[in-house]
């Protein structure tokens, strides 16, 4: 194993309502929901309609640009809605859950012989190949390029993230199958990345057909993008492929049983939830179930469909985010506050020590959803470089992406950032700009122009 690779920069934001390691034992949600919105890029043309009969594994909808990508049901039932918005946009394919989930059969029986090709097929055919995200521009993998590498992260830094050695508990066998098959899928390393103080489980140390990196340090240390500027980093012309170890674990119980099978752990945490715990639940559940008695009445709530700085906010009846693992409550936070920023606020947190706070380094907060402020001209300060591990000029590309300077983007660094990269840049911006949006619409920008 190589040496510990230290994330120098970065924050780790330390919220009320860490997920305590115990499962919660919930009513099973009747309804599931695919969202065409979870995925960045997807122009969805449907392969179904209301009232069509689906088992877990059959295609609801495939992308018009890549059509051998099925997205595909998590369970089996009778699809009831298709929601939509704006313009006719699908926003959700909502399906009625049997009793007893039947699935769509593989064949999956030979994937020790598989090549390259026909693991492609098995992956886009069952709808799995939508775990694998490339870089550049944080999308699904295209299917006609071969990475020069693959980053598997394996643990969680995102405020009250989950812990990943208690997802993956029961998963060793599936999670080894997923990494054999990954390992086909590329000419290079596949990196199984670890974190010194996170990762506790020995057997993860022990995986075969990776190489093993540790990693230590603060928020974002976790994301894909940035464990790759540390150890490979994606240039102009090049791809690499991310994606996490629970992903992992799906693809290698597909090929290990021939299923769709989705079945996750997922934490429940955040200052507004009574008992913080974990549940097994699938991909796409209806969250009104999950969440039954188990959230506080004191004030008006929010409900986000993954962490706090890059998660969906969800409604209580709303559904679970096709890559998250977790859901978190915090409160709204629309009411005033008296003088605001002029009071001593010694229960808000400050990277730049406005409040009295910062005198409590390990306190936890009970932070809310208020911005504190409004959009305002850009302040200089120097904020995101501390909480941006990148050598990347943050500030310079974001004013580049909005003057839609194509050349000046490509040398400050388009290729290897991701909105994510970017929340916590976002959270400590003086000027309440919208750094993740804004790279995200740079993102487009290059795919247009790029392709």
């Amino acid at each position: 194993m190589s040496e510990v690779i230290k994330v120098k920069k970065g924050l780790n934001i330390k919220l009320l309502g860490k997920a305590e390691k115990f499962i919660r034992q919930t009513e099973t949600p009747d309804t599931f929901a695919v969202k065409p919105t979870d995925f960045v890029g997807l122009t969805p043309k449907l392969k179904v309609k209301v009232d069509t009969e689906v088992k877990a594994g059959t295609a609801l909808f495939f992308d018009k640009y890549a059509p051998e990508i099925n997205f595909v049901s998590p369970v089996s039932g009778k699809v009831i809605a298709i929601n939509r918005g704006e313009r006719r946009k699908v926003l959700e394919i909502v399906v009625q859950k049997d009793n007893e989930i039947k699935y769509e059969e593989f064949d999956t029986s030979n994937y020790a012989k598989f090549n390259q090709q026909e693991i492609c097929e098995k992956l886009q055919e069952s709808g799995l190949w939508t775990f694998i995200k490339q870089r550049p521009y944080d999308i699904i993998a295209r299917p006609n390029q071969t990475p020069k590498c693959i980053v598997v992260s394996s643990f969680d830094t995102n405020p009250l993230g989950a812990d990943v050695d208690y997802l993956l508990e029961n998963d060793k066998n599936d999670l080894q199958i997923g990494l054999d098959i990954l390992s086909k899928l590329t000419e290079g390393k596949v990196h199984f990345n670890l974190h010194k103080d996170l990762n506790n489980n020995k057997d993860l140390e022990s995986l075969k057909n990776v190489q093993i990196n540790k990693f230590s340090g603060k928020h974002p240390a976790s994301n894909v993008g940035v464990q790759l500027h540390h150890l490979d980093p994606v240039n102009k012309g090049e791809v690499a492929w991310g994606l996490s170890a629970q992903d992992v674990v799906f693809i290698g119980r597909f090929f290990n049983t021939g299923k769709v099978d989705l079945r996750r752990r997922v934490a429940i945490c955040g200052s507004e939830v009574k008992e913080t715990c974990y549940i097994e639940t699938i991909a796409g559940a209806n969250i009104k179930n999950l969440l039954k008695a188990n959230l506080k009445d004191s004030e008006k709530i929010r409900i986000i469909s993954g962490n706090v700085l890059t998660g969906t906010h969800i409604q209580e009846n709303g559904y679970l985010g096709f890559y998250h693992s977790q859901i978190t409550v915090i409160p709204e936070g629309d009411k005033h506050q008296f003088v605001g920023w002029a009071m001593p606020n010694l229960n808000k947190f400050s990277l730049s020590k406005s409040y009295f706070s910062w005198l409590s380094p390990n306190k936890q907060y009970r932070l809310d959803a208020n911005l504190n402020g409004e959009h305002r001209a850009y302040v200089m300060s120097g904020e995101y470089e501390k909480v941006l591990p990148m050598d990347i000029l943050p500030v310079y590309l974001i004013k580049s992406i909005l003057v839609e300077d194509i050349d000046q983007m490509e040398q400050l660094g388009i290729y290897e950032v991701a909105p994510e990269d970017f929340a916590l840049c976002e959270f400590v911006c003086t000027s309440k700009i919208e750094a993740q949006s804004i790279i995200r619409k740079g993102i487009e920008l290059m795919i247009k122009e790029m392709s």
